[in-house]
């Protein structure tokens, strides 16, 4: 524990006078012990004062190599390399690396350090040729922001306070990736469930993650979705798995803009991806980004066969041939616009249906879908068809719009259900640099499906016979994956065992994304744990200091005046005075100045409700046998794990399956077979 000083003023930037002192009582010890006569010592007395002044000499001695000590250390200390095999672990606590409680009296001691005077002796230590200064350098930041502290120690974060999340800011090139890396590792060492969502496609995260995997023997649970390698990715229905039906349309809807003229268009859209969706789901399909695309464009084939499964399971007998005798009997100068070169056959079954006064919430929708002209239709369903180009074109097709037939395609097909009860790794790379609306629309279904999982644990559990696991959500970049799917992952899901950790740049990102302060600030109060390395905008900064209470730094002030006494009675020609005091200052404990100057790879954190501590993050070792070396080699690895060989991934025989049996869907869907009873 660091001891408070005695002193209202430490004044640690000064000459060492204690040393002075030292080596005058040494000179004196050395004379007690060598001429005692000359104290009237007896030689029994001698050795106790030699004893008593040699404490002092040591005592004085320590007090001023402290002194130097602290004055080195204000240029910075040496980079801490951590190998992840030697990481600290605690079944109830989480690492987060060395450092100090921060009080008034670092502030009070950083406040010196900006005197003239303290600026003088500052200087002269960063003249000093110290390893430390050679690798931070002065255009790293303020080394003596950590140096204003000798004793450091092992800062930990309770597990119990990771339910109520943890916000982590900081501009680029400072060390976030780094942290995630250090708390990630813990979390896979600790066997949780562990989610990376990753908008980049850092491939260093994910070596990191296959390395920790490997130390742990947990490398067949990694699971690895990527969509900047589409071919060597896992698989994944984003709109697969709900528990309402509706939640197809909103994970669809909610990536559309709602902005003046474009909020009727959404709830167009979300009403007709949620006619298309109940539908399917009633014909035992399950709905994919696919097939909603292919019936947005056109709803009459699947009109056409959700009405004839209908009527075959509640029709009368004998409705074929009515149908078929509506067919023959049709004149397409006597049907409505809106139907005219339609499909003779849809006419007929909605002549069918509505003479026979048939009702189904299903059925109704589709024909209200169905009736609309068809130029009209594609008017007010168009905000919706560019996203649905974008997430149907291409190999990321057949990534988030999986076939389930593994003679298909062999790649597995993972969901969040099954990845929770077999408590996986799962790595989210959304390659966003290359489409950052796909890397939403996707990082924001997740999202949602993953709000949906957290309702399901709630009400039901994961299993009779398992206990909840923890499951510890990174979300690294989060301000390119947040919308309003994730607001009720923070506040409701924490009693389901999610911990999210977000990473993100700036305060002002989130607010632009979300587009509403007051959303913004909904999200600010349920991270309960923030720790924040260099920023370079005012208003994040403001996020930590206006959670800080206010202190009062101490000032010295000098003053002296002199009056002329000549010509008085009094026999002094002048009088002088000189005063030294000391003043109180009111001041916040921590200022924007040291959260923009941080060194890179420090941080301060506000943890266990409230406790401002100074951290030094570890860099990991330069090497590390356990990482791959090429993301050839991380994704033969994950896999050969999964029984999936290299060859299958890399071959273009897949692919040609793959296109294969879609032109064969589309072939069916298009020449429906004939009516039958």
């Amino acid at each position: 524990m660091r001891v408070l000083p005695k002193h209202p003023l430490e004044a640690l930037l000064r000459p060492p006078y204690e040393l002075m002192s030292a080596t005058s009582i040494g000179l004196l010890t050395f004379i007690v012990a060598t001429f005692p006569q000359f104290f009237l010592l007896s030689p029994s007395t001698k050795w106790l004062v030699v004893i008593g002044l040699s404490l002092a000499t040591g005592w004085r001695v320590w007090q001023g190599v402290f002194l130097l000590r602290y004055r080195r250390n204000l240029a910075g200390v040496a980079p801490w390399h951590l190998s992840f095999d030697r990481l600290p672990r605690s079944a109830g606590k989480l690492y987060l690396g060395r450092g100090f409680l921060w009080t008034s009296s670092h502030s009070q001691r950083l406040k010196e350090t900006q005197t003239p005077k303290g600026r003088r002796y500052l200087n002269k230590a960063m003249a000093l040729p110290t390893k430390a200064l050679e690798d931070h350098g002065r255009t790293s930041g303020r080394p003596e922001i950590h140096g204003v502290e000798l004793r450091e120690e092992s800062v930990w974060m309770s597990l119990s306070d990771r339910v109520g999340h943890t916000l982590v800011l900081g501009t680029t090139r400072v060390g976030k990736t780094r942290l995630a890396e250090l708390l990630i590792a813990q979390d896979i060492h600790r066997g949780d469930v562990v989610i990376v969502f990753d908008p980049k496609g850092d491939l260093d995260l994910l070596f990191r993650i296959i390395a920790e995997a490997r130390r742990v023997d947990r490398l067949t649970d990694v699971v690895v979705f990527h969509l900047g390698y589409p071919k060597r990715s896992c698989r994944y229905n984003a709109i697969g798995r709900f528990s309402r039906i509706t939640e197809v349309a909103t994970r669809i809807a909610n990536q559309l803009p709602d902005g003046g003229n474009s909020a009727a268009f959404k709830e167009f859209a979300w009403r007709f991806v949620n006619i298309i969706a109940g539908a399917l789901v009633a014909l035992q399909q399950t709905p994919n980004y696919r097939k909603v695309r292919h019936y947005i464009n056109d709803i009459e084939p699947l009109f056409i066969e959700y009405t004839r499964a209908f009527l075959h399971k509640h029709g009368t007998k004998g409705w074929s041939k009515e149908v078929k005798a509506k067919v023959d009997q049709l004149n397409p100068r006597q049907l409505p616009a809106a139907l005219r070169g339609r499909n003779p056959e849809a006419i007929a079954l909605l002549l069918y249906i509505q003479e026979k006064a048939i009702y189904d919430p299903v059925l109704d929708g589709l024909v209200s879908a169905y009736k609309y002209d068809r130029t009209y239709f594609d008017k007010i369903v168009s905000s919706v068809g560019p996203l649905m180009e974008k997430l149907t074109t291409g190999a990321i097709a057949d990534l988030i719009s999986p076939d389930e037939q593994e003679s298909v395609d062999p790649r597995p097909i993972f969901d969040w259900l099954d990845v929770i009860r077999q408590r996986k790794i799962v790595y989210v790379g959304l390659d966003s640099l290359s489409d950052v609306t796909v890397a939403g629309a996707i990082g924001n279904s997740m999202f949602a499906d993953l709000v949906s999982v957290a309702g399901h644990i709630y009400k039901f559990g994961i299993d009779d016979n398992q206990s909840r696991p923890r499951i510890s959500l990174h979300a690294d970049e989060f301000n390119e994956l947040i919308g309003d799917e994730f607001v009720p992952l923070l506040n409701k899901a924490g009693g389901a065992g999610f911990q999210v950790t977000a990473y993100t740049q700036t305060w002002s990102d989130i607010k632009a994304q979300l587009q509403d302060t007051a959303k913004a600030g909904q999200v600010a109060g349920n991270f309960n744990t923030m720790i924040m390395l260099r920023v370079r905008e005012l208003a994040t900064a403001d996020m930590m200091i206006d959670q800080l209470p206010r202190v009062a730094l101490l000032g010295k002030s000098t003053s002296s005046a002199a009056s002329d006494k000549s010509g008085s009675s009094s026999e002094l020609d002048f009088e002088t005075s000189h005063a030294d005091s000391l003043g109180k200052s009111d001041a916040p404990l921590l200022t924007t100045a040291e959260l923009f100057t941080l060194p890179r790879g420090q941080a301060f954190a506000l943890l266990d409700g409230g406790s401002l501590w100074k951290l030094r993050i570890p860099l990991p070792q330069a090497k590390d046998q356990l990482l791959p070396s090429s993301i050839n080699e991380a994704l033969d690895t994950i896999g050969q794990c999964h029984g999936v060989g290299t060859g299958v991934y890399e071959t273009s025989d897949c692919e040609e399956r793959i296109a294969e049996t879609r032109s064969e869907e589309t072939k069916t869907t298009n020449s429906l077979p004939p009516l039958l009873e």
